[in-house]
Parts: C-alpha cells; structure tokens; sequence
C-alpha cells in the first residue's frame, strides 16, 4: 500500500463520485478506479459500493475512511512542520514523558516554555523512563521527564521534585477513618500495582518500597495505566499507591490519605542527553528550577 492509494481513495470518499475526485486529483477516471481497486485487493475488502447510486461507503470503507483522514491530517502536520524547521522559520523540541508525570509541574514547565518559545515547535511523545534512554540517545526526544533514576554515563538525571505517595481507597472503606495509613496496613489489603508493562517501571518502586519494610502486597490486578488503576480501586477491586499530584484528577469515587511512613516518595526526573548543551535545553532547566522553587513556596 502507498501513500498514493490513501489519497486517492479520501478523494472518493470525501465526494462519492469518482469523477469529481478524478478532477480534484488532476488524473483521469479510469486510472483512479483501478488505483481503488488495487487497494481494495491489497486490503481484501471491498470499500466501496458501485452498485449504489450514487455510490456509497460500505462499512469497511467507512472504517477505513475514518482512519485515512486522520493520517493524512497528521502527515500534512508533519510536512507543513518540516518545511517550516528547514525553512529557519521554527526549531523543533521534543519532550519525553511517563503519563504520571503530568498531573504535577510539567503542565505547567509546557505551558510556559511554549510561551516563551513561540518559533520552536514543541513535539511530545509518552514514553516510559527506560524508553526515554533509547529516545534521548537516537534523537527522537530532546529531554524527558520518568520516575525512575538512569544509570548511563550517556543521560544526564536531574530530580525535580521528590513527590509523596498517597494512598487512594474506594468510597466507605474501613481505612477512610483514618487520616493517615501505613505500608503494613495497606500490605493487608488487595492490592492493584501499575504499569504492568514494560518494566522496570513505578510498579517496581512501589514493590521495593514494601520490600525494604520487610512487606510484600497482596497483588490482586496489575493495570497498564494509572487511571485504569484508580477506576479499579474505585469499582472496589483493591487499594493502590499513587504520586499526591494524582488527586488533580477529581474523582469523586475514591479518596486518598496520605502515609504514616516517613520519607515515601516518588522523584520526577528531568532526563537529557549528557553531552547536550543546546540554550534551549538550558532555558527549560532554568525554567524547571523556578516552577519547583514557586511550588515549594507555595507549600511552605
């Protein structure tokens, strides 16, 4: 399948007429009808219905409609994006993330790095911390944010903040009369750990924090995503750990109490290439540090 086949087919569909797509592509009816059904035989699956009139989109067609234009749209992103980065007109940035880390100070690092740096097109991509490592040393990330420590001379750590984990209960449980709780108690409890995959991961900080105590969780469900996590707890299924920046969320079907424990945390990273010394990676570090002295001066 080439590019050539996806735009010819969103041709037809767009219009349901072959010869108004013909004429929107600059070719000639004949070639496009067996551009289309070159695809169709590629796909095995008929798109359209030429029987209909005037012709119409059979399910699969739908289907495949639906995904074409999403795609296109994209890559008409990336070329119009291209252009301007080769043209001077824009730099591009992009930043790594693990998910949880975007219910803390990282919106708000984007929101005012992107302001700042109106001709730099900022690019993200969900990335867990040891994917981030792949990412930063192949150029597909300038910087990423995990919660996990990086232990390669290439990558350059830098902990931001160290954020305490709290416990999330689903409504009306025993240990909601309580205003703290401790890793034993939560040990005697189900337990839903998160992400399942890939590991290592937060999953394995949350297991070596019970460990180190000489406890060890009754693991009922593994999640991929936290929010599949906390949706877990709240239809009842256990109990989990999560960063207290999770209770950004809102969710009025859990509640979270902090821990008895002393010094639980778990750090947001800020990870970069060790040899990069680009100002732009300079100017978001800066801009790092004041957003987390601002947040510790809020707390105080």
């Amino acid at each position: 399948m080439e590019l050539r086949h996806l735009r010819y087919f969103n041709a037809v569909a767009s219009t349901l007429s072959f010869s108004r797509a013909a004429e929107l592509l600059h070719i000639a009816q004949p070639p496009l009808s067996r551009q289309i059904r070159q695809l169709e035989e590629m796909l095995g699956a008929e798109l359209i219905d030429r029987e209909s009139r005037p012709i119409a989109l059979t399910m699969a067609g739908k289907f495949f409609y639906e995904q074409t234009v999403q795609l296109l749209a994209r890559l008409e992103q990336i070329e119009e994006g291209t252009r301007r980065i080769a043209d001077g007109g824009n730099r591009w940035f992009n930043v790594g993330f693990v998910p949880s880390a975007m219910y803390g100070l990282l919106p708000e690092l984007i929101r005012r790095f992107r302001a700042g740096q109106p001709e730099i097109e900022v690019g993200f991509a969900e990335l867990t911390t040891m994917e981030q490592v792949e990412a930063l040393k192949s150029g597909r990330i300038d910087v990423g944010f995990g919660r996990l420590p990086i232990n390669d001379p290439d990558i350059a750590c830098e902990t931001l903040v160290d954020e305490p984990l709290m416990a999330v209960f689903p409504l009306g449980h025993a240990l909601l009369g309580k205003h703290s709780v401790s890793l034993a108690q939560l040990a005697g409890e189900k337990f839903i750990l998160y992400p399942a995959r890939p590991r290592p991961s937060y999953a394995d900080q949350v297991l070596d924090i019970f460990a180190s105590r000489g406890l060890r969780p009754d693991i009922v469900k593994e999640a991929n995503e936290m929010q599949t996590a906390v949706g877990l707890v709240a239809a009842g299924v256990g109990v989990a750990l999560v960063p207290a920046s999770v209770r950004g969320l809102h969710r009025a079907d859990v509640e979270y109490r902090p821990l008895s424990n002393k010094g639980i945390f778990s750090p947001v990273i800020m990870n970069c290439r060790a040899s990069d010394r680009s100002r732009v990676l300079d100017q978001l570090r800066d801009m790092a540090g004041r957003i987390v002295q601002e947040h510790l001066a809020h707390q105080a």
